[in-house]
């Protein structure tokens, strides 16, 4: 199979053939046919983040594509033929407090697709059966793969932040992410401000339901958003420190920052005094459950998120990584689009018959 491979974070990502996987006790193979291109993947192509992976792996935690073979044991209803996505959390222990209570994206045991579990910039990639998700008839693989991180990242920092009717909501950062957190924080009730430096995504971002914009790199965001009454949610999903130091800044009184882009620098500034006086709340989200992934793609196939997002193949990875990275990314979202790869090496068959 044909596969993007990280050998070392100062290299570019290498296109390799490799033996296609096969499916463990409780796995399943699934053929990937479209994967999304998220800034964690690049981030983990560079190792940029405290926490590394270790080389050689592939990146992709945006993999959608078809079941084709089973590995023994519970396939917690999947079936073979079944579209699914497989999401960050690749695996959680199951056992454990957070995994019990429904925050399995704490799980301390866990693995991540792409990060300590090859991902979907290949042709095949293994996932868990009790983690992969299930995509719906009607909805589209192209808009499926950035949903399965990016719609269910924001998805979730809406659902955390508590924003509601009447609440002025600020979204930092209207790309990949941002351009769907403005949807949800929409579809909330809440009047939403878009915040970024990209004019061409501030004028999408109008389109998708922002009743105000505010170029950073024109002035103040802060400013901005205390002019329009403080934002009582501001959600960053930027990629550095000092957006997230605006959104606090441009918070009304008892307002509620959720940080959850990962910025390389790692760290923020955040005044003591400020916080205390103002009833301020900063709380960081990450990603989200198997069942927020199952009511994202339920809102996408009711017609109440658009992706916006641009297919491109995956022996183009390395300039797309630095189109992402310049702004000329012809989409907030690049796409992996692998059916028209041709898989005539894998015996579906087979496979089926050996499971």
């Amino acid at each position: 199979m044909k596969a993007a491979v990280v050998h070392d974070f100062s290299q570019p990502i290498a296109i390799e053939d490799l033996p296609i996987p096969e499916p463990g006790p409780e796995q399943v193979l699934v053929q990937i046919q479209t994967c999304g291109l998220c800034h964690t993947d690049i981030h983990a192509a560079r190792g940029e983040w405290p926490v590394k992976p270790a080389p050689p792996f592939i990146p992709g935690h945006e993999g959608v594509g078809r079941v084709v073979a089973l590995g023994p044991g519970n396939s917690h209803g999947i079936e073979v033929g079944m579209h699914v996505a497989l999401p960050w959390l690749g695996y959680a222990c199951g056992d454990c407090r957070y995994c019990n209570s429904g925050w399995e994206t704490l799980c301390e045991s866990q693995l991540n697709m792409g990060y300590s579990i090859d991902g979907g910039f290949a042709e095949y990639a293994i996932g868990y059966a009790r983690h992969v998700v299930k995509v719906p008839d009607g909805v589209n693989l192209l808009d499926a793969a950035p949903l399965t991180c990016a719609g269910v990242t924001t998805f979730k920092a809406v659902k955390v932040s508590g924003a509601g009717p009447a609440d002025l909501v600020a979204v930092f950062g209207a790309g990949g992410l941002g351009h769907l957190a403005i949807q949800y924080a929409a579809i909330a009730g809440g009047e939403v401000v878009a915040v970024d430096v990209n004019e061409s995504r501030l004028r999408s971002a109008r389109e998708l339901g922002a009743g105000h914009v505010v170029n950073a790199s024109e002035e103040d965001p802060a400013a901005a958003l205390k002019r329009l009454g403080g934002a009582d949610v501001a959600i960053s999903t930027a990629v550095t420190s000092s957006a997230f130091e605006q959104a606090l800044g441009g918070l009304a009184r008892g307002g509620t920052l959720v940080c959850v882009g990962l910025p390389a620098e790692n760290e923020m500034k955040l005044p003591i005094f400020k916080t205390v006086l103002e009833g301020l709340t900063v709380r960081g989200s990450i990603v989200g459950t198997h069942r927020d992934l199952e009511e994202v793609f339920e809102l996408h196939r009711r017609g109440l998120t658009k992706v916006q997002c641009a297919p491109c193949a995956l022996e183009d990875v390395n300039r797309a990584i630095e189109q992402v990275l310049d702004g000329s990314a012809t989409a907030p979202r690049m796409v992996f689009d692998l059916r028209s790869v041709d898989r005539a090496e894998f015996n579906e068959d087979a496979a089926v018959a050996a499971s």
